[in-house]
């Protein structure tokens, strides 16, 4: 008889207790998710009212560091330690920062409150994924993946929505609505903090022996801080200017240390260098580096499109990109029940890119005029490449390695792909930017020739639109700053007639079909990379149950090892005769010969 014979596969969850577990993970996730697409919608009244307009941007890059630099430790901690306390912590830490962010008197307080937020926030997806890796294995894991998806889909769509209506109020019970923002978090984290409590039952871990690898963590972040700080400033202070060179060159040299760090610590390490000798795990994490450079940095400039050049308000905005999410859903869903049937996922990571690729290229063709439904089948295109390629990309990622790497192939995958987006949003606004100035002055002179738009200028001087006279009376003393001024307030171009405000327009649609056209090269880049992928069976059993059947064996092992010493002790005792331990079954030993016969 085997080994696999002897041992018993360990019971799995049932659905009812899948689903249960994962009523407090959606909850944790959705903090994350909701906070992200609230406070885009509502940083310029918050920064407007905290003074400091200039210093926005502060506000997510310090909440961006952090929740950066957090994923992987918390990947690390919950492998040598157990989930469900890091969980707890990350919405914990996660609460106490959305109510410091409540109580912030300067935008620099702001963005040091929303650090902490970030803290929490580095946890709380990677984690929810990791311990559904946990309970599910990879060819069941698709079907409830999809949940997780519909958070992150219903959040894109609430998120905005909320976000303009809270911003919007002067007051709500006695407090300024931008802050229900964040006090918003508050409750829902102390429901999401009692699930947890409640229903997430794992397993107790055994403590690791290892050491925790702080020295990683802190020349990790001597790496990273600087490049992450140059991708979101760098437009601003110039790509090639002294503080940006000297954040490449910190950047750098801490990326070498923590590379040489990790080598020396192996598998004590913050993320050890052995996943990366998987092929598939190494292959996939540059693929989901470079979706996340061309999701993130694509489709985060979609609402740019529907508010400045439709028009359209934020909350609006939110409700319009409706059909990216259903497409995003449905790619989802049905990806992941044909996953679950089939065990195979490669061919949905195929379609995905393809339909990714194609949905980004569709939408470079958006100009000032097109209609709004042409640019919903574009964007439900789009979603659903994304529906069927982000969680076959997951699910891969966390199968290509050992259960008991679980948290450390989830946060390493999610770490990356942060990274990717970050890059990609950085260099399309960069793209975007570059172009928006030369694309609306070549508008501006194209336009002066045309006899509605001088007749437009000259009635525009004479009004009472405050917008319009400032733009009629510059054009008419030829200035040319109207173009940059576009740059610091986009919400002037709303303000102007139609006539005038079509220059403007046209040269933002041209603008975002070039970032467009740059997000297409990109996600077709990440479609080369997935036709390389090798398919890696996927396992039948979660990581607890994996983890489980291994002790089990090794167990059954050491069983069997002190079985053949009892029979080699037997044959030197009995003369020749060997005395077989008890039989599995109760039964008692025999004496037999080395035929096996009695």
């Amino acid at each position: 008889m085997t080994t696999a014979e002897k041992v018993e596969a360990p019971p799995a969850f049932t659905h009812r207790q899948i689903l249960v577990i994962l009523s407090g993970l959606m909850l944790g996730m959705l903090l994350a998710a909701l906070d992200q697409t609230i406070v885009s919608t509502a940083i310029r009244t918050i920064a407007d009212d905290l003074n400091g307009y200039s210093l926005q941007a502060w506000a997510t890059t310090a909440y961006l560091i952090t929740a950066t630099l957090a994923t992987p430790l918390y990947g690390k901690l919950s492998d040598m330690f157990g989930r469900k306390q890091f969980f707890m912590l990350a919405i914990a830490i996660f609460i106490v920062g959305s109510l410091l962010c409540t109580m912030a008197q300067s935008m620099y307080q702001l963005a040091a409150f929303r650090a902490v937020q970030g803290i929490g926030a580095g946890g709380l997806m990677s984690l929810a994924l990791t311990i559904l890796g946990d309970i599910v294995g990879p060819r069941e894991r698709a079907k409830y993946q999809g949940y997780f998806l519909a958070v992150f889909g219903t959040s894109s769509v609430i998120g905005p929505v909320l976000g303009g209506v809270l911003a919007g109020q002067d007051t709500i019970l006695g407090v300024s609505g931008w802050r229900w923002v964040f006090l918003v978090n508050v409750p829902i984290g102390l429901i999401a903090l009692a699930v947890v409590y409640k229903v997430l039952k794992l397993p107790k871990r055994p403590h690791s022996t290892d050491r925790v690898d702080w020295w990683g963590v802190l020349v990790l972040a001597v790496g990273l801080v600087p490049l992450l700080i140059v991708a979101e400033q760098g437009r601003e202070w110039g790509w090639g200017s002294g503080r940006s060179i000297v954040c490449y060159v910190i950047g750098v040299v801490g990326i070498i240390g923590f590379v040489l760090i990790e080598k020396a610590l192996r598998d004590a390490a913050l993320i050890p260098l052995r996943i990366f000798k998987n092929r598939t795990f190494s292959l996939g994490v540059v693929i989901s580096f470079v979706v996340g450079a061309g999701m993130f940095g694509g489709i985060s400039l979609l609402p740019q499109y529907l508010q400045v050049v439709r028009g359209a308000s934020p909350t609006l905005a939110g409700l319009q990109m409706l059909p990216m999410v259903l497409g995003l859903m449905t790619g989802s869903v049905v990806s992941g029940q044909l996953i679950s049937r089939t065990g195979r996922y490669r061919s949905f990571t195929i379609i995905g890119a393809t339909m990714l690729t194609l949905g980004l290229f569709l939408l470079h063709y958006l100009t000032a005029d097109s209609p709004l439904w042409l640019a919903m089948i574009f964007m439900a295109c789009t979603g659903f490449g994304l529906g069927n390629l982000m969680q076959p990309l997951t699910l891969a990622l966390q199968n290509a390695l050992p259960p008991k790497d679980m948290g450390v192939s989830t946060a390493a995958a999610t770490f990356f792909r942060q990274i990717g987006g970050t890059l990609g949003v950085a260099v399309f606004l960069s793209i975007l930017f570059a172009q928006l100035t030369p694309n609306i002055s070549d508008e501006m002179r194209g336009a002066a020739a045309d006899p509605q738009f001088q007749h437009a200028v000259v009635e525009g001087a004479k009004s009472s639109n405050p917008a319009d006279a400032a733009l009629a009376k510059g054009l008419l003393a030829q200035d040319t700053s109207a173009a940059g001024n576009v740059l610091k307030d986009s919400s002037i171009i709303q303000q102007l007639s139609p006539a005038l405000a079509r220059p403007f327009k046209v040269g933002f649609a041209e603008s975002m079909s070039m970032v467009f056209l740059s997000a297409t090269g990109v996600a077709l880049l990440a479609l080369i990379l997935v036709l390389f992928w090798r398919e890696v069976p996927l396992r039948m059993v979660g990581g607890i149950q994996a983890a489980n059947a291994d002790a089990a064996a090794a167990k059954s092992d050491s069983a069997d090892a002190d079985g053949r010493v009892l029979d080699q002790a037997g044959l030197l005792l009995g003369g020749g005769e060997a005395v077989s331990p008890p039989s599995r079954d109760g039964g008692a030993g025999r004496a037999t010969d080395g035929t096996g016969s009695a």
